[in-house]
């Protein structure tokens, strides 16, 4: 029986799974946890990257002490983020998060050089004020003159246990670098960042062989026999792999701090009306395309948790908010303000004292009024998904954390006016896990692997109860103002 290993990083914890198929049935469990997050170093907010390596090898040698002495390893994480690696092959400083402050205005900057429509053009993806492409814009000219290797973040990961460098494309392409037409990174764009196209280890799609872990891990740490598999490493495009739609009358949304809604591809969308409503070609995994959304998700409930020490369970959480009237509030859930404020609370609660609008302040107001907008947000952007692609949806699938709150899944199913399917809520992991697993030919192709999730996992199905006349034009035209 061949045992795989899916190493899952998001931006608040990360975990090793254990995913075996048994009996026609892919079987998962959790072998190591643990917390990540940035802190302050200097001027800026960074990921602590060797924490994370170290807590891989104490993940791995939680599988060797089981027993197990030969696994298969993908390691997917967050996009946009970044490794600067010089030329004795080590890091020149920790990443810097996505959410630091640095690239606030920088869209501005670049597009005064190329504009809005000339960049989407050419890459498909969506103006994010945090993505690669800002990122690179605002580095350190010194570091950069010192870089051999920019790495993603996965990429770097599965480097510094193999030896071995690449740049996976799901990955690469929401660096807002990738040329649709070309397959490459933008020349032009790579220019104005002053940074060269033999920085960036050659690209390769999901499935690649990567290597085995070096000799020296083995040496410093009890390890089973590894060889990594480069998955589909940004963590959104495995979950859309691991996400059982069947057909193409179906969208995805994978909820968790980020909320990605979208739909599956096989041509990038990418004009006039995909750039107005400003969605994005992620590559994904197989010849695909993630046409999305990106939306706030569930960090707007984290913070507010944290606001209030941490004294609530998630759980406890959506059950008052539950207990709570929907939509007292309208908020714009994707507001600048809420994307890293020093307290969610207060940043909430001022924004409804700007607007006129009733202030939540208990727990289970605050994350009602946020899973109200997040469901406002979710119906709005199905209509719109629709629209632009021209074709119908009948269903939508959520996967990720978000999957098991069912009082956000029963709003979003009431206002969207649509079948919901929730889980599995490890669609991440699973989705590694089946690109390994048909890398090693145990499983056939992506239609077959999702097919094994339907059938290994427990789904559940919401239907529209109710409707809410006229929340979703109020919300729509709110909206609308705050644009213009």
């Amino acid at each position: 029986m061949k045992t795989y290993i899916a190493v899952d990083i998001g931006a608040s914890s990360g975990r090793l799974l254990l995913g075996q198929k048994k009996a026609d049935q892919l079987v998962i469990e959790e072998v190591h946890r643990f917390e990540n997050g940035f802190k302050k170093e200097g001027q800026h907010d960074c990921w602590q990257i060797d924490y994370l390596i170290q807590e891989i090898f104490t993940g791995l040698e939680k599988v060797k002490a089981r027993g197990i002495k030969q696994v298969t390893l993908g390691i997917d994480t967050w996009a946009v983020d970044y490794v600067l690696v010089g030329d004795d092959g080590q890091k020149l400083s920790n990443p810097i998060s996505y959410r630091d402050a640095r690239t606030t205005e920088t869209i501005n900057k670049l597009t005064s050089r190329y504009s809005k429509a000339y960049i989407y053009e050419k890459t498909g993806i969506q103006f994010l004020n945090f993505n690669t492409l800002y990122q690179l814009y605002e580095e350190d000219r010194a570091l950069l003159a010192k870089t051999d290797k920019i790495l993603m973040v996965p990429d770097y990961l599965g480097y510094v246990l193999t030896g071995n460098s690449v740049t996976e494309v799901t990955n690469a392409s929401t660096t807002q670098m990738l040329n649709l037409r070309e397959g490459l990174f933008d020349q032009q764009l790579l220019e104005q960042l002053q940074v060269s196209q033999s920085q960036f280890p050659h690209l390769v799609d999901a499935g690649t062989y990567l290597g085995k872990i070096t000799n020296k891990w083995h040496r410093q740490y009890d390890l089973p026999e590894c060889d990594v598999i480069t998955v589909a490493t940004h963590d959104t495009a495995s979950a859309v792999v691991g996400t059982p739609g069947q057909g193409d009358d179906w969208a995805f949304l994978s909820s968790g701090t980020w909320s990605l809604i979208g739909r599956e591809l096989t041509v990038p969308e990418n004009g006039p009306m995909a750039f107005k409503e400003n969605y994005t070609n992620e590559w994904g995994a197989y010849g695909t395309y993630r046409f999305l959304k990106n939306i706030m998700g569930l960090w707007m409930v984290q913070q507010v948790r944290h606001d209030f020490d941490d004294q609530y369970s998630f759980a406890e959480m959506a059950q008052l908010a539950s207990q709570e009237k929907p939509f007292r509030q309208l908020l714009d859930v994707n507001h600048q303000r809420f994307i890293n404020p020093t307290n969610m609370t207060v940043a909430i609660q001022d924004y409804c004292r700007e607007t006129n609008q009733i202030v939540p302040e208990s727990i289970g107001q605050l994350v009602n009024a946020i899973y109200s907008n997040l469901a406002l947000d979710y119906a709005n952007q199905i209509g719109k998904l629709q629209t632009i692609t021209k074709k119908p949806l009948h269903q939508l699938n959520i996967v990720g954390g978000g999957s098991n709150i069912a009082y956000l899944n029963q709003l979003t199913s009431n206002l969207a006016q649509i079948k919901v399917i929730a889980g599995p809520g490890e669609a991440t992991a699973l989705g590694n896990i089946l690109v390994q697993m048909i890398s090693t030919k145990e499983v056939a192709d992506l239609a077959a692997g999702r097919a094994l999730v339907q059938q290994s996992f427990a789904l559940k199905t919401y239907l529209p109860e109710t409707d809410y006349p006229g929340v979703l034009a109020s919300y729509q035209q709110m909206l609308n103002q705050e644009e213009h």
